[in-house]
């Protein structure tokens, strides 16, 4: 099931089921970006509150979710930012008010378990996607708004192809000291062509719902994972391995990786651990791609469809139905 797509006039609602919107500066770059393309801004009710967790309660959240479905003004949904209790909610959200209301629903890092697991439970296709924050970015976010809207507000298809420059600098603190590095590009893990469901996100928020009744099945699936600079390589590496043990594992058909933040992994290591999975050597694999905790980013729909051909030297991501 695929909410219908952005068009002008559109309704958007800022909610805050991880980290509270009061924390959030810089509000009207991102308020003006929205209207430039024809979208209007409202903040749920209980967005700007906060506890010692820097969040409203659960009970707050979890009733601003519901509203924000329930709403027949709105047609967009955006997490204001991400956190780390996100997965609080999931025992107290009413699946079936998701599924008679479907609207597009976006964020990113923590977000990932809500995207999965409305995926899971619904049948909804979300969408990892900018939190309400990113657009507050005044640099470098062409590329970011370009492949949001190619996800969000058109039917066709699309490719993914590299930014030129990336970034992986506070900008929130300094939008004036940023340091654009060139992109080097993508390169191949494992070669191969294949056909499959998006799922995944940040790769440690995603283990979250190994086990448990949020998870939607591996069958096949192609993962988009990434992760932070809170997660070393050590702990990268044994999530995958945690990945390769859930009991519908084998029904993935592939997996890309995106551009790790400075120092978390070295390509390296990453393709060695790979190569010495007796699971993950099986399946194409494709890394450094432009989607994570690093600038700039594309949207891609946690239940939509993808084509992925990995060559040795060259590969292609195409965005078949989102």
């Amino acid at each position: 099931m695929k909410p219908e797509k952005i068009k002008s006039g559109d309704n958007l609602r800022v909610i805050a089921p991880s980290n509270s919107l009061a924390i959030i500066g810089n509000r009207e770059i991102a308020n003006e970006r929205f209207k430039k393309i024809g979208v209007s801004v409202s903040y749920s009710k209980n967005s700007e509150n906060q506890d010692d967790f820097t969040s409203s309660s659960i009970k707050e959240r979890v009733e601003d979710i519901h509203n924000a479905f329930k709403d027949g003004d709105i047609q967009i949904i955006l997490s204001a930012i991400g956190g780390y209790n996100a997965n609080e909610l999931l025992p107290y959200i009413d699946w079936n008010l998701i599924k008679e209301n479907p609207k597009i629903f976006g964020g990113f890092s923590d977000i990932t378990v809500l995207l999965n697991a409305i995926y899971g439970k619904t049948g909804l296709v979300t969408y990892h996607a900018p939190h309400y924050s990113s657009f507050t970015e005044e640099q470098g976010f062409d590329y970011t708004l370009e492949y949001f809207k190619k996800c969000l507000f058109c039917e066709e298809e699309f490719e993914i192809y590299d930014s030129q420059y990336w970034s992986n600098d506070a900008w929130w603190i300094d939008q004036e000291k940023r340091n654009f590095l060139k992109n080097e590009g993508r390169y191949t893990i494992n070669p191969g062509e294949a056909k499959g469901i998006i799922l995944g996100g940040h790769l440690s928020t995603f283990a979250l719902l190994f086990g448990t009744e949020y998870m939607p099945p591996l069958k096949n699936a192609i993962l988009f994972l990434e992760s932070d600079s809170e997660s070393n390589e050590c702990e990268i590496f044994r999530i995958l391995e945690s990945l390769t043990q859930q009991r519908d594992f084998e029904g993935v058909k592939g997996i890309l990786l995106g551009r790790f933040e400075k120092d978390a992994v070295s390509k390296e290591k990453l393709i060695k651990f790979i190569h010495e999975n007796a699971k993950l050597t099986k399946i194409p694999i494709v890394a450094n791609l432009d989607f994570g905790h690093t600038e700039p980013f594309f949207t891609f729909p946690i239940g939509g469809e993808v084509k992925i051909i990995i060559d040795q030297n060259s590969s292609k991501i195409i965005i078949t139905n989102h």
